[in-house]
C-alpha cells in the first residue's frame, strides 16, 4: 500500500479468510437486522447501522468487545460531524461471534500493524446499507469527500441488490485521485491509509426504477488505543 490505498479482490479476501463458499451469502444475513440511521436521514439520505468496538492486541490478535458508548469523531475528520455525540444500536451477539466476522476483524489487524506498531488497537465496527429508490438516491458518504481520523480504514463490499454507482474513491491529501472501485463482487475489500489518505463514495441508485437498490459494506478503522 505505498501510494495509501489498496484494493483486494473477492478472490484473494476469500482465500485469506479460508471461507467456503457461500459464507458472504450467510454472512449478509446480518444485514437483515440494521437500525435506522437518524442522523443520515437528516442529511436526506436512507441509510441503516449499527455499531461497535473492540481491543485488538498485535501481538496475540486477540480481540475483546468493548463497552458500547457513543460514537464521535475525531478532529480533523468528517466535517458533518465533528465532536458531535452519536448513538447507534449496538451490533447483535450474533453478529460478533460470526466466524467470517471475526476472521475479517484479525486480518484488517494485521494490514493495520503493517502501517504502524502500537501494542493494542482500537477497532471501530460499522455494518451499513446504504437504500436508494427511483425518488432518492443513497448517499453511502453525504458528508462528502472526508477523512475518518484513524490509521486504517477499510470497507468490504457484504452485498449489492439492483445497485448501480456507489464507487469508492480514495485520493492523496493533494486531491489526486489513486484508486477508484466499484466494489462489485462480496469480498471486495478497499483499504486505505488514512493518514495520508481521503475517501467518499458516490451515489446509489436502482438499476430497476421499480424496486429498492441496497448496497451493503462492513466499514472498520483501526486507530492506536
Amino acid at each position: 500500500m505505498s501510494d495509501g490505498a489498496q484494493l483486494m479482490p473477492a478472490a484473494v479476501t476469500t482465500s485469506c479468510l479460508g471461507l467456503e463458499e457461500g459464507a458472504w451469502d450467510r454472512f449478509r444475513t446480518h444485514w437483515e437486522t440494521l437500525c435506522a440511521d437518524r442522523y443520515a436521514s437528516e442529511q436526506g439520505t436512507r441509510r441503516l447501522r449499527r455499531y461497535g468496538w473492540f481491543s485488538f492486541t498485535a501481538a496475540t490478535a486477540q480481540l475483546e468487545p468493548l463497552p458500547q458508548v457513543s460514537f464521535v469523531q475525531p478532529e480533523n475528520s468528517n466535517p458533518l460531524y465533528v465532536g458531535v455525540d452519536r448513538t447507534f444500536e449496538p451490533l447483535t451477539e450474533p453478529f460478533m461471534a460470526d466466524p467470517v466476522f471475526r476472521a475479517v476483524l484479525r486480518l484488517l489487524g494485521r494490514l493495520a500493524t503493517a502501517l504502524d506498531d502500537p501494542p493494542v488497537w482500537n477497532a471501530k465496527v460499522h455494518p451499513f446499507r446504504v437504500i436508494a429508490s427511483a425518488d432518492a438516491e443513497g448517499l453511502p458518504t453525504p458528508e462528502g469527500l472526508h477523512r475518518d481520523g484513524v490509521t486504517l480504514v477499510s470497507s468490504l463490499l457484504v452485498g449489492r441488490q439492483n445497485a448501480a454507482g456507489g464507487e469508492s474513491s480514495v485520493l492523496d491529501q493533494d486531491g489526486t485521485p489513486l484508486l477508484t472501485t466499484p466494489l462489485r463482487e462480496p469480498g471486495d475489500l478497499l483499504i486505505g491509509d488514512d493518514r495520508r489518505t481521503l475517501h467518499s463514495v458516490s451515489p446509489v441508485r436502482p438499476v430497476d426504477r421499480s424496486r429498492p437498490a441496497y448496497r451493503d459494506v462492513l466499514v472498520v478503522t483501526f486507530a492506536p488505543a
